[in-house]
Formats: structure tokens, sequence, C-alpha cells
């Protein structure tokens, strides 16, 4: 069933209107250890932020970042990236943002594995999966995407998945602890132009996380070194409706069709989104089968109707 809805919606399937929603974007970078991971791990979170703002319209006043040292670039820098500050950036965040807004969480550094579990290193104590999972449980309505790009990360998907969320780790086990290269990769992917498969104009999490999952491997294999961190998903019917994009944004026709005929097709578009939006909140409450098949079906319907979007707009052209 998996199978066939990712394909259906990889090949089809267009994002949610982002007109009717914002993202909001949290960087946590943490422990440092040494100069060079300080530097790599600055350089990541502010090519986001960039590619956040820039290339995606998400407004400045979406997206926090907590650093190692917020000293070094005040300008930048909203908080050091303490526990206490993760806690209440996120319990703020859970109080101001909308019903159906987006939410990405991107952790960039190093992790480690112990008795206590995985944990993602900050200054002073560090954080375990779940330390997060009050936090993301803030969010009952909004989607969720949660990447843990560090080391020693893998655990961190049993212990956060849920409705509504794409889980992303860097390794696939607490086992995999060398320094890792997806946080690089997964920025990329927001920042270039090579992550946007279905060249809809936007990139998706899943999108992104394929690129990175690529990119990576590639990167081992040209330095002649065995794969040491394997990246990990969950779930990719979320991941590949999640967009960074700010409510001011909208993509092709779709702010406002001039064409009758092509405004009531963006119309039925949106209506069987908000059907499949309606349905995800009920999941927990209906029969996993039927719920599978519900889901199935209106993927289905909404991949053929933006297939028919596609031509309308291509005849016209």
């Amino acid at each position: 069933m998996r199978t066939l809805l990712a394909i259906v919606s990889w090949v089809l399937l267009c994002a949610p209107d982002a007109a009717a929603q914002d993202s909001h974007l949290v960087i946590v970078s943490g422990l440092s250890g040494e100069a060079k991971y300080a530097t790599a791990f600055h350089d990541w979170a502010t090519t986001l932020i960039d590619a956040a703002q820039n290339r995606w319209g998400v407004p400045e006043s979406n997206i926090a970042y907590l650093a190692e040292n917020a000293e070094t670039h005040p300008d930048l820098v909203d908080a050091r990236s303490t526990r206490d500050n993760v806690e209440q950036t996120l319990q703020t965040l859970a109080i101001r943002a909308g019903a159906s807004d987006q939410v990405f969480v991107v952790l960039i550094g190093h992790g480690t594995a112990g008795e206590g579990g995985s944990k993602f290193n900050l200054p002073g104590p560090d954080m375990t999966a779940e330390d997060f999972v009050a936090l993301l449980d803030a969010f009952p309505t909004q989607t969720i995407c949660f990447v843990n790009a560090a080391s020693s990360s893998g655990e961190f998907i049993p212990a956060l998945s849920g409705r509504n969320r794409a889980i992303i780790t860097a390794t696939k086990t607490r086992y995999e602890r060398n320094e890792t290269l997806f946080a690089g990769f997964f920025v990329q992917a927001y920042a270039s132009d090579g992550a946007d498969i279905d060249k809809d104009g936007r990139v998706s999490a899943l999108e992104a996380f394929n690129y990175a999952s690529r990119e990576v491997a590639r990167a081992y294999e040209t330095e002649g070194k065995l794969l040491t961190e394997h990246a990990v998903l969950d779930d990719e019917q979320v991941a590949m409706t999640v967009f960074l994009s700010g409510s001011a944004v909208a993509t092709s026709a779709e702010a406002t069709p001039s064409d009758p005929q092509l405004a009531a097709l963006y119309e039925e578009k949106r209506a069987l989104e908000e059907q499949v939006a309606q349905l995800r909140l009920r999941k927990d409450e209906m029969d996993p089968d039927v719920y599978e098949q519900r889901l199935e079906d209106l993927l289905v319907e909404l991949a053929l109707k933006t297939r028919e979007i596609r031509a309308f707009e291509e005849q016209q052209q």
C-alpha cells in the first residue's frame, strides 16, 4: 500500500496550497567540540535560513536560530542552544503557530548514545528523544518535519514518529557514531536546484531527504570510504506534502488563476487536499485498513486532478 501511494504521489501529486499555510523553522546548532565543526554548523544553519527566507518566502519572524555561541553572531542567533532555550522556543511556537501550519525543527551537530539512549549534544545538559516528545505533542494539528542530522540519531525515529509527522535522522541506529555529512546536503537540497525532482517549483521534505541521502552516499564513494551513516525517514506520505513556504507564496497559477475553468480545477484540488488533511486528523480513531484505503483513494483522485490541471496549463501556453 505505502509503495503504491509513494509512486502515485511522487509522479503526480502537488503539495497543499502554500497560501493556506505558514512554515516555521527552528534550527538548533549543538555543541561543536572543535572550531571546524562550529564553522560548518553555523554555515549550514545560515545557508538554510537564507534559503528559507529568500528562496522560499518564509518570513524572518517565523525563523528561530539557536547556536552554541550566541555572542559570535548576535545579529543572526536568537539565543544560545541550551536545553532550556530549546524548550522555551518550541513551547512559544506551539502557542503562536496556526492550526494548519508546518513546523520544521532541524538539529545540526553531534550525537551520542549511552545507557540513557540517544542524545543530541548541547552546551549544558543534552537532550534525548524523550525530551522532545512532549514538545512535539504541543503541536496536535500542525504538520511537523523533525530532522536530527547528528550521529547516533536513529533512536529518535521510534520515539517521535506520529500522526502528521515526518521524522528524519542521519543514522539508522545509535551505533553509527561517526560525524555525519547529512546536514550539509539536506541544507543544499533547499539552497540549490538539484532536489526538485517533480519540477513543481518547490522542494518537499521527501525530496530533500532523498537528495541528501543520495549525495551522502556519493561523497563516501568519491572518498573511497565505507558508508557509516544511513539516513532514515518516517513517514514518506507526510514528507511528500511538507514544504518550506511563506503564507504569501503561491506557485504556478494556483494563487489567483484568471481562467474560470482553471480556477474551478484548482478549487476542486483544494477540496481534495482538505479531505486528505481531515482524514489524517482522524487516523487514530479509524480502522487501519479503512484509513489506508480511503487515503489511497483520495491521493489517487488528487494525483489525477493535478495531472488535469497541468494538462490544461500546458494547453494554454
